[in-house]
């Protein structure tokens, strides 16, 4: 056997065991999980991940190997200890499939966990869907979006939005979710890490995990009024950072920054070359001084927006996405592997729909905010009022596993979203209201006499 050959064979050695010790690894994680689960706590653990991440730093001192490289294959094994140990049936996006089976069944469900408005779109939107037939619209098309749509989409934003931005800097999307994923998914490597602001819309966890990526979580609390402390979010840097994601005004707590608070987060993205990836699609429902992050021309800002909540065109499917030049090129070709185009139809629509009057939406969304706020007071619970979005993000004072009371509220025939889907908030639970004042009275009557048992 030559010296290469021992060498190989020594590798092949070392990869099985390796293997080994993975699946034992893997098999203690589920154990862990299961503890999880059992005590209703958070599947990530920051401050765990941290002592972990300095055992590896001092290891790698002492063996003189490269502490990059090691905290790439920790941040593998600790997406692998996410996978394991995740139940999707913490969000509220499952417990809507699981109120939509029973309605199903017979039974009559209070719809407060998904951010739906009950408002009918436009009406342009019925003149359009009536049109795209005869104006022949419903071909293959470019995997950027309808040019004449881009160019209204550009003029909107530079007018809404305070940017800067031409043709080449946006691209139609099939609602902002898969925008996300794009970013995420594109501009990311395995073992890349972003930092997300949490509570946050699961996607952002759900997508980076899904793409091996790992994500560092920065916990704002109520008791802050939901304020990240730059020092925190900066603590989180380090060389494996990629990305920080932000969405605000905010799911679930319709948080807005503070103006200095995120020229801050912009100068230290900038300071440590990140991207940003910015939802604003909540931007329509801002009840305090809002501000995109187009207008800091920042060239690594990515921002995704969407028809579904301004114009209530969630099942439509349709956003866009901002950015500069060359990442949009990026973004296009896996959209364009992915699904070709957008619907031509909906897009067509969607430009119709553009600049229709939407202030209606917002005033109603506003009064029934303030109305849920006020039975929250009434009932005690805890929670902010929000400066934006179409939720409110409630505590509970005897410190109920909302998992378990979101379960038992769907027997009881109404919906509401656990808080531990949106981060490590086990105690806190999200309302939409997205519905009508007379409904949401009748599902928060059902909440104040399941939490009085």
């Amino acid at each position: 056997m030559t010296e290469l050959d021992q060498l190989r064979k020594r590798i092949e050695e070392i990869t099985i065991e390796m293997l080994s010790l993975l699946k034992t690894r893997i098999e203690i994680a589920e154990e862990i999980g299961k503890i999880k689960n059992q005590q209703g706590m958070s599947v990530s653990n920051e401050s765990r991940e941290d002592e972990l991440r300095e055992l590896v730093k001092k290891r790698c001192q002492e063996i003189n190997f490269d502490s990059n490289t090691a905290l790439k294959f920790l941040n593998f094994l600790l997406n692998e200890s996410v996978k394991v140990q995740s139940s999707e049936s913490n969000t509220h996006l499952a417990i809507f499939l699981k109120a939509k089976e029973l309605e199903q069944q017979g039974k009559k469900i209070i719809h407060l966990e998904v951010g739906e408005p009950d408002f009918q779109p436009p009406a342009s939107v019925k003149q359009s869907l009536t049109e795209v037939y005869d104006k022949g619209f419903g071909k293959y098309g470019p995997s950027k979006g309808l040019p004449e749509f881009r160019a209204k989409l550009v003029e909107f934003a530079n007018r809404k939005f305070d940017a800067k931005i031409n043709l080449e800097n946006i691209m139609v999307v099939p609602g902002a979710r898969f925008g996300v994923f794009l970013a995420i998914t594109t501009l990311l490597d395995p073992s890349d890490e972003i930092i997300v602001i949490e509570p946050a819309w699961p996607a952002y966890r759900q997508c980076a995990i899904n793409a091996g990526i790992k994500v560092r979580s920065v916990k704002t609390t109520l008791e802050n009024k939901w304020e990240p402390k730059i020092d925190e979010i900066s603590s989180c840097v380090n060389g494996n950072t990629k990305m920080i994601v932000l969405n605000y005004p905010n799911n679930p707590t319709g948080k807005i920054l503070p103006k200095i608070l995120q020229k801050q987060i912009v100068d230290l993205a900038e300071e440590h070359d990140l991207y940003i990836l910015s939802d604003e699609i909540y931007s329509n429902y801002s009840n305090d001084e809002w501000n995109s992050i187009l207008s800091y021309e920042y060239k690594k800002a990515i921002v995704t927006q969407s028809f579904s909540k301004s114009h209530s065109m969630t099942g439509y499917r349709i956003g866009y996405l901002i950015s500069n030049e060359k990442i949009v090129e990026k973004l296009a070709k896996l959209q364009a592997l992915c699904l070709t185009n957008v619907s031509e139809p909906i897009q067509y629509t969607a430009m119709k729909s553009l600049n229709d009057d939407v202030t209606n939406n917002v005033k109603i969304m506003n009064e029934r905010l303030t109305k849920l706020g006020d039975i929250c007071n009434e009932m005690k619970l805890e929670f902010t009022r929000p400066d934006g979005a179409m939720y409110v993000f409630v505590r509970t004072k005897n410190s109920k596993n909302t998992s378990q009371l979101c379960e038992e509220l769907l027997d009881h025939g109404l919906a509401i979203a656990p808080g531990i889907g949106f981060g490590d908030y086990n105690e806190f639970f999200r309302i939409s209201a997205c519905q009508s004042v007379k409904t949401l009275i009748e599902g928060m009557d059902i909440l104040k006499t399941r939490l009085q048992m």
